[in-house]
């Protein structure tokens, strides 16, 4: 008998041949310490160690049961509502930017059409609206794209900040200062998914991995003036059929949504679900990956069937929803990535990990990064974590103190800004609730301090000191945002056309630490 070395090589070597190794060559190898071979049966090999199953098994399900290997019922069952659940909460977290995504258009399905209406914050976005990280210190529109009929032609104005993610929360172009026009406006040319028909010159063309779209973008104040930015938005924003086009184009119908109260943030309970199935069924299955939509296939939500769960998944699906909104929220306030911190020994933390697609190295998906930003954010770019100087804008996030404590609605603090912070435009701090992850609702409209607020009052450096807490500290109302006692809070640092201070880190925001 011909005996091989037993190493995983050689074995990989012999596969191509006739294979025979004794029990001697594999003394040693932990391939064979299990039981003895059965002396009463002619043909018969020593069982590797974990391979068989005893009778019963202690595990944080509680006991399982078998026989001679077979499963007994009740522990069948146990485990396929373990095994459901598993992948419940797995779809929840997959899920979440596709459902922020719908939860953020139906908010406004009311208005109009998709293709046909544009909400605009005339006043800008206050704490009124509900909207994830949303901020005051721009003038936001947005439109909804439908692609289904057909190509569409979005004209975009001149000197906006602007991006298009799909149904899926994916970035697929940017648009304005950032994107193919420069700023200057342009006619960009939204081709459906798998579209085949002729693509005329003249347009920066897109091709979408889904039918719906979503296309914000921000226009700057002019002297502290939002006016001549809605006015440009206004004038020139146009969104027809590539089929009119050579037309004469009516403006869409813009919608002043300032000061209005209004909620885009994704439910947590059962409804979750019925979103998420919405957007599986409305957008074609080559547009997501096999795995992920896998997920969703195996709690009962795929495309061409209906959702229609049984009981037993009802209740299962129910409970996943809790823990997937409590997992969320750990993995966002309770962050265990040391990579998703800007400074040694700080709470200051990076919007995204692993840049805009969250992925640890090329390929390789990190799940948490994902989690973190889709749960508290909404719109992916490059434009908001790639180094352009004086370009786009950068983020830093925290909700703890700088002895590492949740912030405290009923106590105040203190943020140091150094001197020449680096900024082509401008910087901001915004407070955001830890429930709706949307602007604290408090006695100020605009929860929020920053370089182009009036009544900011500078050191005698050129820093600036802020304060955070129920009451301002005398003489320090325009340095102030308010909070409430009972309430937690987190704060997102903007830096508008951010310098190579900010990049090499030379320059650097202090932690915001608790006064007596």
């Amino acid at each position: 008998m011909k005996r091989y070395p037993t190493t995983w090589r050689n074995l990989g070597i012999a596969l191509g041949t006739t294979l025979y190794l004794s029990a001697p060559a594999l003394a040693g190898t932990g391939m064979l310490n299990g039981p003895p071979a059965n002396p009463q049966v002619k043909y018969s090999t020593p069982a590797p160690d974990g391979v068989g199953t005893p009778a019963q098994v202690e595990t944080s399900l509680g006991t399982l049961k078998f026989t001679d290997g077979f499963p007994d019922q009740q522990t069948a069952s146990k485990l396929y509502d373990n095994l459901d659940f598993q992948r419940a909460v797995q779809a929840y977290l997959l899920g979440i930017p596709a459902v922020s995504q719908i939860a953020n258009r139906q908010a406004f399905a009311g208005m109009g059409a998709p293709n046909t209406v544009v909400p605009i914050f005339e006043q800008l976005l206050d704490s009124r609206g509900i909207v994830l990280t949303g901020n005051d210190d721009t003038v936001y529109s947005w439109t909804w794209i439908d692609l289904k009929n057909g190509p569409i032609v979005l004209e975009v104005p001149p000197k906006v900040l602007g991006t298009a993610n799909d149904m899926w929360q994916r970035w697929v172009v940017d648009v304005g200062i950032t994107g193919a026009d420069k700023g200057e406006g342009g006619k960009y040319l939204l081709l459906p998914p798998g579209y085949q028909g002729t693509v005329p010159d003249g347009y920066f063309t897109v091709k979408s991995p889904t039918y719906g779209l979503w296309i914000p973008w921000r226009s700057f104040l002019d002297k502290g003036d939002p006016k001549p930015g809605v006015e440009l938005v206004k004038k020139f924003t146009r969104i027809y059929p590539l089929a009119d086009a050579g037309k004469a184009h009516p403006a869409p119908t813009f919608v002043d949504m300032s000061g209005k109260p209004f909620n885009t943030v994704f439910p947590t309970d059962y409804n979750y679900w019925q979103l998420l199935n919405q957007v599986v069924q409305e957008e074609p299955t080559a547009s997501l990956d096999p795995v992920t939509l896998g997920f969703f296939q195996a709690i009962g939500i795929q495309k061409g069937k209906p959702f229609a769960p049984d009981a037993r998944m009802q209740k299962i699906l129910a409970d996943a929803a809790k823990v997937g909104a409590a997992t969320a929220r750990t993995v966002l306030f309770h962050t265990r990535d040391k990579s998703a911190y800007y400074y040694p020994d700080s709470n200051w933390q990076k919007g995204f990990i692993g840049g805009y697609q969250f992925q640890t190295e090329p390929g390789v998906q990190n799940f948490d990064a994902a989690t973190f930003y889709y749960y508290l954010a909404i719109l992916v770019t490059p434009a908001m974590e790639a180094k352009m100087i004086g370009k786009g804008s950068q983020y830093a996030w925290t909700a703890r103190d700088a002895a590492g404590n949740p912030f405290d609605g009923g106590k105040s603090y203190r943020l140091h800004m150094p001197a020449n912070a680096p900024v082509k435009d401008f910087w901001s701090l915004i407070l955001y609730s830890n429930q709706t992850r949307s602007m604290i609702q408090t006695d100020q409209r605009f929860p929020s301090a920053g370089s182009q607020k009036k009544g900011l009052q500078y050191n005698a450096d050129g820093s600036v000191d802020i304060y955070f807490g129920p009451k301002p500290p005398a003489g320090k109302q325009g340095n102030w945002v308010q909070t409430l006692p009972g309430q937690g809070w987190n704060v997102v640092l903007r830096m508008y056309g951010a310098l190579e201070p900010w990049f090499d880190q030379s320059w650097r925001p202090g932690e915001i630490e608790l006064q007596p």
